[in-house]
């Protein structure tokens, strides 16, 4: 049912944060202390967020409806509303519109909507912790190769070569975005060829147990697992698909279908951004169905233990393997996929 002015103002605070639900997701927190603040809730790239839209009285009832549609407004064009607000306040701080921070925000706002959220997630921590820190402040059309060379250089410094190089990739996409709007003459990041400036890279597989015996032996482990039900489900299912870690901890109920033994992973979740088929043999079927009355009701088939609305933390499985007595220089949840690889190809399967 929608709020009323008459509700908004006549709302009592209580011992705890109560909550007032307006329509198409936002809302009025009534807090202890009686503060009064709106809320908008929406879903980004598959994530749940919240935009906070003022306080009551400042911001009536209709303001904050007012608010709510025009962030609605910025999902339909593909937009994320904190986003936008980000470069908003970048530029009322006193940075001009066409920085490489502000331009990089816009350009984050539109491409993370078709992003996995593990992608979206390490994204963000390179533009925030490396890039911006370092150029953000810069009009776009003024940096040069030099300066570009300059953040990879730090990245470097730090011994993070697989980092250093994504955020080369990174700071061209952004002057690509920016050259299509006319805010930069061209992308300097053409410049730089970076296996003149980096160390080759020190290529490391997955620890992985390869050894026939020793698969065994994991799988009977795992078999005898007594941490939580969701956890072992994983882990099983985990020795069966060969998926990525984070595919597979991100897998949704609506992705299966028991009929055809299929799991169709969505390109936007998939590292190439094609859609994958998963064969799913009657072994991976009986352990979606042993799980299902737990977590069947929900989005996701492995969701946090903390019931937050997320999937499974990306180290329970490690953790359990650890807890298994697997050290990390043994065995990874990747290192299913190569297992899976190197056993196939010594049975002559093709690539």
């Amino acid at each position: 049912m929608p709020l009323t002015d008459t509700a908004v103002r006549n709302a009592k605070r209580g011992t705890k944060p109560a909550k007032l639900s307006d329509e198409r997701g936002l809302y009025l927190i009534v807090t202890p202390a009686g503060g009064k603040w709106w809320r908008f809730r929406y879903s980004f790239g598959g994530k749940e967020k919240l935009l906070a839209l003022g306080t009551y009285p400042d911001v009536s009832l209709a303001s904050a409806r007012d608010r709510r549609d025009q962030a609605r407004k910025l999902l339909t064009n593909g937009t994320d509303p904190s986003e936008q607000r980000k470069a908003a306040k970048a530029v009322r701080a006193g940075l001009a519109a066409n920085t490489f921070e502000v331009i990089g925000r816009e350009w984050y706002a539109k491409v993370s909507a078709t992003m996995a959220e593990s992608t979206k997630e390490n994204l963000d921590r390179r533009l925030n912790a490396y890039i911006y820190p370092a150029i953000g402040h810069r009009p776009i059309s003024s940096l040069t190769a030099a300066d570009l060379i300059g953040v990879i250089a730090l990245i470097e410094k730090r011994g993070a070569l697989d980092v250093a190089r994504r955020a080369h990739n990174i700071m061209g996409r952004i002057f690509r975005y920016a050259i299509g709007r006319g805010l930069a003459g061209r992308d300097p990041s053409r410049d730089i060829e970076l296996a003149d400036i980096l160390p080759p890279a020190d290529v490391q597989h997955h620890p992985s147990v390869t050894e026939p015996k020793a698969v065994g032996g994991l799988l009977r482990a795992i078999d005898g697992f007594t941490g939580a039900f969701a956890t072992r489900c994983a882990l099983r299912l985990a020795a069966l698909v060969f998926v990525r870690p984070g595919e597979l901890r991100h897998a949704e109920w609506a992705e299966f279908d028991f009929e055809k033994a299929e799991w169709r992973i969505p390109a936007g979740k998939m590292k190439m951004k094609e859609q994958h088929i998963v064969p799913l043999s009657v072994q991976a079927v009986a352990i979606l169905r042993e799980i299902q009355p737990l977590t069947g009701q929900g989005r996701y088939v492995f969701p946090s233990e903390r019931g937050d609305g997320r999937p499974m933390s990306e180290n329970t499985v490690n953790a359990a393997l650890r807890r298994m007595g697997y050290a990390k220089e043994e065995m990874t949840g990747h290192g299913f996929r190569s297992t899976a690889s190197t056993l196939l190809h010594e049975l002559g399967f093709p690539h």
